[in-house]
C-alpha cells in the first residue's frame, strides 16, 4: 500500500535519492535546500510557524512494502507576502496599424507583476518514475492530498489557489524563455536564479526590467512555449480544469510557464469534502474509490491519508484492514474524505 503522510527530518535520505534522479526545480539536487524545506514543513505541520500564511506543507508518498519514498507534493499557504512577493507576468494583446503600410500586426506583450498578499498555493509534485503510470496512480493520489488537507483546514488558507504548471524544457532542463530574457538581465543561470529566489526575491525586482518586454523580440521557439505546458505536466494541467481551475493569462518570469487559478470555495474536490466516523468492522468488498485522512493533534507523524475502496453508510466509514492499519486509527475515530474520481 503507498502512503501519504507529512514529511519528517529522518526522510531526508530518501528525499535525496529522489532528487538524485530527478533534480528538479521542485526537487533540486541540493541537500540544504532540501533541509530548509523540511525543517520549514515539520514546524509548518506541528503549528510552530505563528503565522498560518507563513507555512510550508511538504507531503511524501511512500512505499511502506520497500520503506521508500517514490514522491512528494507541497502546499504554500500564501505565495506572496510584503518580503517575498508573488512575481509573473501579465499576458495580454496589442494592437498596431499603420495606415500608409496597410499593415496590421498584433504583438504578445508581457509585463511584470507582483502580488503582495498572494493566493495559496499548489506545486512541488514530483513521482520517481518507475511508478509513473501504474494502477495506484500515485501522481494523482498527491495532487489531491492538498486539496483533502485544505478542505481540513480551510482557515489556513487564501480563498484563492495557484497552480504554476512547468513549460516545455531543454533536455538538459534549462529554459527557453530564461536563456532569452532572465539570464541576460541577472547573469544567472536557470537552477541558480530559481534556487536564490527560495529566500530571495531582491534581485527580480532589481535586475529584471519593469516595461513591458514585446515577446515578438524573441526567437519563434521561444515565443511558441510561452504560456504552454510542458508534455509530463499536461495529466496535471486536465486533472486541474477538471477540478475547476483555468489558465489566467499569467506565466511564470524564469520559465514562460503558465499560471492556472481557482477559487478555493468553487474546487470541486474541497466541495465533496466530509468528515466521518470510522466503523469497527473491516469492509473488504467494492465500494467507493476515495481518499481518506487520520490527523493526530500531536506526535511525530501527524498527518496520513491512503487511497483505497470504503462503504459509506451516511456519517460512518468502513475500511480494509490495511488502511486502517496504514492510518493509525481507532474505530469511533474521525476521518476526512474526498472521492478519488
Amino acid at each position: 500500500m503507498l502512503l501519504l503522510r507529512d514529511v519528517q527530518k529522518t526522510d531526508l535520505a530518501g528525499l535525496k535519492r529522489l532528487a538524485a534522479v530527478l533534480n528538479t526545480v521542485n526537487l533540486p539536487n541540493n541537500e540544504e535546500t532540501l533541509e530548509n524545506i523540511i525543517d520549514k514543513s515539520v514546524k509548518s505541520f506541528a503549528g510552530k510557524v505563528k503565522n498560518p500564511l507563513e507555512r510550508e506543507y511538504l507531503f511524501v508518498l511512500e512505499d511502506v512494502r520497500n520503506s521508500l519514498i517514490i514522491g512528494t507534493s507541497m502546499i504554500i499557504a500564501q505565495h506572496g507576502t510584503y518580503e517575498a512577493p508573488h512575481i509573473y507576468y501579465e499576458v495580454s494583446e496589442r494592437e498596431h496599424y499603420s495606415a500608409s503600410l496597410e499593415r496590421h500586426l498584433r504583438h504578445k506583450v508581457l509585463s511584470i507583476a507582483y502580488n503582495y498578499e498572494g493566493p495559496t498555493e499548489i506545486g512541488g509534485l514530483v513521482v520517481d518514475p518507475p511508478y509513473r503510470a501504474t494502477p495506484d496512480k500515485p501522481g494523482k493520489q498527491l495532487s489531491y492530498v492538498r486539496f483533502l488537507f485544505i478542505a481540513m483546514h480551510r482557515r489556513l488558507f487564501r480563498p484563492r489557489v495557484l497552480a504554476e504548471l512547468l513549460p516545455p524544457l531543454l533536455p538538459d532542463g534549462r529554459s527557453l524563455l530564461w536563456e532569452a530574457c532572465g539570464k541576460k538581465f541577472t547573469g544567472l543561470t536557470y537552477l541558480e536564479a530559481d534556487r536564490l529566489s527560495r529566500q530571495n526575491k531582491e534581485f527580480i525586482k532589481e535586475l529584471f526590467p519593469a516595461s513591458d518586454i514585446y515577446a515578438s523580440l524573441f526567437p519563434d521557439r521561444v515565443q511558441k512555449v510561452l504560456g504552454e505546458v510542458g508534455p509530463n505536466t499536461r495529466g496535471v494541467q486536465r486533472m486541474l480544469e477538471r477540478i475547476g481551475f483555468k489558465y489566467v493569462e499569467r506565466i511564470d518570469p524564469f520559465d514562460g510557464g503558465p499560471h492556472f487559478e481557482a477559487n478555493t470555495g468553487d474546487v470541486s474536490l474541497i466541495r465533496k469534502y466530509r468528515t466521518v466516523k470510522l466503523a469497527e468492522e473491516d469492509f473488504e468488498m467494492e465500494g467507493d474509490d476515495v481518499l481518506v485522512a487520520f490527523e493526530k493533534e500531536s506526535g511525530r507523524n501527524r498527518f496520513r491519508s491512503v487511497r483505497c475502496m470504503a462503504r459509506l453508510d451516511n456519517q460512518v466509514i468502513y475500511l480494509p484492514a490495511s488502511a486502517k492499519e496504514a492510518l493509525g486509527a481507532d474505530p469511533g475515530d474521525r476521518l476526512s474524505i474526498i472521492p478519488f474520481e
